[in-house]
């Protein structure tokens, strides 16, 4: 893999300037931007390592609310570089090959560990890693005409890749999951909107607002109770539905505890809309 020095991720976020994608913060939004748009924002080693770093910062960032994936040009990603990551790949070692696997998994557990909700703007190509990323995200919105490819079999991997043997089935199911990582042929916008992967499906040119609207209308919400929710989204999988319920119990007691929960009664009492602090 490449040597090149991972750049370093400064917080607070809005003062970060990535090297390998774009990033805007805009009332308590980032907007991440997947940005080789002449080559439809292939990933490479270091966009990679920094997106992890990235996604790992969050965590650190109270100002931070929720966060939008998105890709320039008309396209969410086309995954893995062929020239720069599948052509050195050919040439590794197995010691090499694990440590490439093991960091683009990091990237998959970055997002789900971060506290914040992400939100995917996906539009035309979305494929192998770029599939991945939208599917690690916890909300994603489709334009019309697009298209999600997980095409490692057509490279001859395995479609055990990033978690997507995982994660995809809890997402449409294990027969529609299969389908597409045994052929790797494209689910389209329509498709991923039937099978629950896309919550809906807007005009390509409203795609990225709609993303970002939903992102604010989340972020204006309780920010504690909403990391609660995201944590025990992820941490339920493993649990019988008696340890959820109880592990449920306590999470909701802790939110009690909070200072928007007061609000929000406080607002309510006197019919008004309750502004939440985060705390």
């Amino acid at each position: 893999m490449s040597s090149t020095p991972v750049n370093p991720v400064t917080v607070p976020l809005s003062l970060f300037s990535p090297k390998h994608f774009l990033l805007t913060v805009v009332d308590g939004v980032a907007t991440v931007t997947l940005n080789r748009p002449e080559r439809k924002n292939p990933l490479t080693f270091e966009s990679y390592r920094e997106l992890g770093n990235f996604f790992k910062a969050c965590a650190f960032d109270d100002e931070v609310k929720t966060i939008v994936v998105t890709g320039a040009g008309g396209n969410f990603s086309s995954g893995g570089d062929v020239f720069e990551i599948i052509g050195p790949l050919v040439e590794m070692d197995t010691k090499g090959l694990t440590a490439f696997t093991r960091m683009t998994g990091d990237l998959v557990k970055a997002m789900r560990a971060c506290p914040q909700p992400i939100v995917a703007a996906v539009e035309g190509i979305c494929a192998g890693a770029g599939a991945i990323i939208a599917m690690a995200s916890d909300m994603r919105i489709a334009a019309t005409g697009a298209k999600v490819g997980f095409l490692f079999n057509k490279v001859g991997l395995a479609g055990c890749d990033m978690g997507a043997c995982a994660i995809l089935p809890r997402i449409i199911g294990q027969s529609r999951a299969s389908e597409l990582l045994y052929t790797g042929r494209f689910m389209t916008a329509d498709e991923g909107e039937r099978w629950g992967f896309f919550s809906r499906i807007v005009a390509p040119e409203h795609v990225l607002a709609q993303a970002r609207l939903l992102a604010k209308q989340i972020a204006e919400g309780p920010t504690f109770a909403n990391t609660m929710t995201k944590r025990m989204l992820a941490m339920e999988w493993a649990m019988s539905v008696e340890e959820a319920i109880e592990a449920e119990a306590v999470a909701q007691a802790l939110c009690m505890t909070t200072e928007d929960f007061a609000r929000a009664f406080h607002a309510f009492a006197n019919k008004v809309r309750p502004a939440f602090q985060g705390n």
